[in-house]
């Protein structure tokens, strides 16, 4: 109802019924029991699709997270169960009239997020509302009431009751539903939300947020390294351990892992030296290009850029647009045309098994040696000059 009442689109309505799971189920053809305990039934349509149907229930006790409901309770009181006055409003479509006892439709038009009744009881009896309320008000730009706030602040500590799972899909929707996500996340360190659910961001500067502003929003599925990389943004003040540890702990997942955690990694290793440089009007060498681009890897070099664009820009030094597009272009020309991997190199194993280098480690040694004369002078990248190189080191021939 909240999205409609705003005008915008929406994938799917709640409804409510008096009826109870079982009458429910009875008086439909085909359902699925999604939430039976909390009285959910799923009905599919003549199409397939399904929508869920849920009693009108009040809560009988929480534990801060679950709660055990029961049934026969009114509109009136199952709208009063509701986290927020924007999402306590119903809609009658027989009789077609908006029913709305707490005033949801006034802070709409206000943009307020405020918490039905009291709020510091609605935080103790789900905890995750604290984190709903601040991603609902950074998406609607609405502002968060003061009594709602408070509450916030005072559930913080008690967060960690929340898995690990659902506190990554509430960062993870901030990330995909929120143009600037630095509101969102600004609260969660100003809260207290950071410090008690992902420590290494308890502090995260305001520099830093920025940058994930600076990103654009992700349009999934079609987008997913747009998400990655807000999240490069977020962790861009830590070292690729930390971060590491952090995503690891949020419970992403072995890829998500590796994109991101490479990625913060190479900012911290790169990242400073390539402002000084740009910010007074340089450019990296073309050996010192090659070099960026075989460490960062071909395949990252454009997200690479693109994490580090978003900080420079919102950093000091400042570092101009008109730079950080030339140092793109031949990023791109370098990793994509120049001899940057042991793969691009003109020999393999095979031929300095053949020239004398004994089987083992020592081949590996000997290839990125090679490759560290080729990103020097790519020009030697040709069989007979390097098979030369290995002719003049004793050690390469054991």
């Amino acid at each position: 109802m909240r999205d409609a009442l705003l005008g915008l689109a929406h994938l799917d309505w709640d409804l409510a019924t008096s009826a109870t799971p079982s009458e429910v189920r009875r008086l439909f053809r085909r359902t699925v029991p999604v939430g039976v305990e909390f009285g959910t039934i799923g009905v599919l349509d003549r199409d397939g699709r399904m929508h869920e149907v849920t009693t009108f229930r009040h809560d009988v006790r929480t534990d801060g997270r679950h709660a055990v409901v029961e049934f026969g309770a009114s509109l009136d009181e199952d709208l009063a169960r509701r986290d927020f006055t924007i999402n306590a409003i119903a809609y009658d479509p027989i009789a077609r009239r908006l029913h709305d006892p707490f005033s949801g439709q006034v802070d709409l038009a206000q943009g307020l997020v405020r918490a039905v009744g009291d709020a510091e009881a609605r935080m103790r009896e789900d905890r995750l509302r604290a984190l709903r309320a601040i991603r609902f008000a950074a998406r609607f730009d609405f502002a968060i009431d003061q009594d709602t706030w408070q509450a916030i602040v005072s559930s913080a500590p008690f967060l960690t009751r929340l898995s690990p799972e659902r506190v990554k899909q509430e960062l993870e929707k901030s990330m995909e539903q929120v143009r600037r996500p630095s509101v969102a996340l600004a609260r969660w360190r100003d809260s207290g939300a950071f410090a008690s659910l992902v420590p290494a961001l308890g502090t995260v500067s305001d520099e830093v947020l920025r940058a994930v502003d600076a990103l654009p929003l992700p349009v999934l599925p079609a987008r997913p390294l747009r998400k990655s990389l807000r999240f490069a943004a977020l962790l861009s003040d830590l070292d690729g351990r930390e971060a590491e540890r952090t995503l690891r702990g949020l419970r992403f997942s072995n890829q998500e892992i590796a994109v991101i955690s490479s990625l913060v990694e190479r900012w911290a290793r790169h990242g400073d030296a390539l402002r000084r440089k740009l910010a007074v009007g340089e450019m990296p060498t073309a050996a010192e290009l090659r070099r960026l681009s075989a460490d960062i890897g071909r395949l990252r070099v454009s997200a690479f850029v693109r994490l580090a664009s978003a900080r420079w820009q919102t950093g000091e030094p400042p570092v101009q647009s008109a730079g950080i597009r030339a140092l793109y272009r031949q990023f791109v020309v370098t990793a994509f045309r120049e001899p940057i991997e042991v793969s691009d190199l003109a020999i393999d194993g095979d031929d300095l098994r053949r020239a004398g280098v004994p089987p083992g480690p020592l081949i590996g040694r000997t290839l990125q040696r090679l490759l560290d004369a080729v990103l020097e002078d790519p020009g030697c990248n040709t069989r007979d000059a390097l098979l030369s190189l290995v002719a003049d080191s004793p050690s390469a021939r054991g």
